[in-house]
């Protein structure tokens, strides 16, 4: 069994930089967020959907109500 996570899945609207997805996944997985943006960026120069799976997620993901 594991055990909870602090934090819901949701879009970290105080340490934005763009929309929160990077920000509020790293809260919620207990990542660093500069590392978090860092490993999103470099991998948008690999091909795939990146940036289409950043803006799904912006839409998908509810934003923080004040965590």
């Amino acid at each position: 069994m594991t055990a909870p996570a602090p934090y819901p899945l949701r879009r970290d609207t105080s340490h934005k930089m763009i929309g929160g997805v990077c920000a509020g996944i790293a809260r919620r997985y207990g990542l660093s967020r500069s590392g978090l943006r860092l490993a999103f960026v470099i991998s948008c120069i690999l091909p795939g959907p990146q940036i289409v799976a950043y803006l799904l997620l912006w839409v998908l993901i509810p934003a923080d109500r004040g965590f």
